[in-house]
């Protein structure tokens, strides 16, 4: 009955749209429970995700909203793009709040809408995924910086994907360049201490002591949490005093929208830095706080996990990925922008200290594993070269 509904609902909506002149349908985030419907150029059908047209997607976004400037804003930015292309209908659902029956909530509303394919960002996700995996089995999920863990002890179930990413070697990448291209007084100012953002950091804090060994140089890391992932007064306060009186050059701002109060500070003093995260966050931090604010960023390839995924669900090929937790890193050696993490090739400040070759040649070594990142995140790692002041949280 419910598909008999749906088919002359869908009979309707075309009609009207034919009677309009194909006027395309409004759009706009609710920003309550809400979705953005994207209609597709071909109808879907049903399909439990298995095939073309046949497919149906949904973005959830988790605490955070497509215009975040880092993971939820790259995931639905892919999600839409290649559901556009490939003729595919697409939404998006935000949560009403930060909570894991709200998500929950947003899954229901997505399988009453009749999506089956859903994608997910954020290891906020993990319980969800434990709470509807089994009751949805025809949808599959694919779930974004979700690992096994997040689960909660449950094994993936065979309708979840979960992609995690090896954030230690990003930012291991970052720290180095940031000392060969001169900056000796960093600060990590990270979200919450979760693994992902733990990894980050002590991949970067890693990164400024080999390439302080290897120019022998002094170099000092500010460490600190924030606690939360979106900027505000009490830590772009936090971030001015790192700038204007303790003598940071750069943060390495690693934690969503937290960036902004990074950015903030430092548009306050000329010459300093911000190190974006997870998507190249030059476009939008130098649009806001001054060209060139924005040294690197420590990226993830959620875009290219996005679309190898919804690829491989099109084509039938989901049953070789569902039921895995795969971390995802270096894939080559000879290509860096083919990696799952890297630095922008084309918006790095690149230097005499740390040029493109350089970066190039680096990656290699991290590839045939002449060059080791520690991904323990049980402790800070330990030093030889640099000082590190461990602050906890800002709040």
């Amino acid at each position: 009955m419910k598909k008999f509904f749906a088919i002359l609902l869908t009979l309707a909506m075309v009609l009207s749209l034919a009677a309009c002149g194909g006027k395309d349908s409004g759009s706009g985030d609710s920003g309550n429970g809400g979705s953005q419907q994207e209609p597709a150029a071909t109808p879907a059908g049903d399909g439990g995700g298995e095939g073309g047209a046949d497919i149906r997607v949904a973005m959830i976004t988790d605490y955070g909203d497509i215009t975040d400037q880092s993971f939820n804003q790259t995931t639905y930015e892919a999600s839409k793009a290649w559901s556009e292309a490939n003729g595919v209908d697409f939404t998006y659902y935000k949560p009403a709040g930060d909570s894991t029956a709200e998500r929950v909530a947003m899954v229901e509303k997505a399988a009453d809408e009749d999506y089956n394919v859903i994608v997910m960002p954020g290891f906020a996700f993990g319980e969800t995924i434990a709470q509807v995996a089994d009751t949805y089995p025809e949808i599959t999920f694919i779930a974004l910086d979700v690992s096994e863990g997040d689960l909660g002890g449950m094994a993936v179930p065979s309708n979840v994907y979960c992609a995690v990413y090896k954030e230690e070697l990003a930012g291991y990448m970052a720290g180095v360049a940031a000392v060969k291209l001169g900056y000796t007084h960093l600060g990590y100012l990270g979200g919450m201490a979760v693994p992902a953002v733990q990894r980050f950091g002590y991949g970067f804090v890693q990164g400024v002591d080999a390439a302080a060994g290897e120019l022998g140089v002094d170099a000092t890391v500010e460490y600190v949490y924030g606690n939360q992932f979106f900027g505000d007064p009490d830590i772009t306060a936090y971030a001015d005093n790192w700038y204007q009186n303790v003598g940071v050059q750069a943060i390495f701002a690693c934690g969503g929208g937290i960036c902004t109060s990074a950015g903030e500070a430092a548009a306050k003093v000329p010459g300093t830095k911000v190190i974006g995260v997870d998507v190249d966050q030059s476009f939008t931090l130098d649009a806001a706080y001054g060209e060139g604010v924005t040294l690197t960023s420590a990226m993830k390839g959620l875009a290219a996990t996005v679309n190898h995924m919804l690829d491989e669900v099109a084509a039938g090929n989901f049953a070789n990925y569902g039921g895995k937790a795969e971390a995802l890193g270096l894939v080559s050696g000879d290509d860096p922008s083919a990696n799952y993490v890297l630095l922008p090739m084309d918006t790095t400040q690149w230097g005499d200290g740390f040029s493109q070759d350089d970066y190039k040649a680096l990656v290699k070594d991290m590839f045939d594993g002449k060059i080791t990142v520690s991904d323990d995140i049980s402790a800070m790692p330990a030093v030889s070269n640099i000082e590190v002041h461990d602050l906890g949280n800002i709040k």
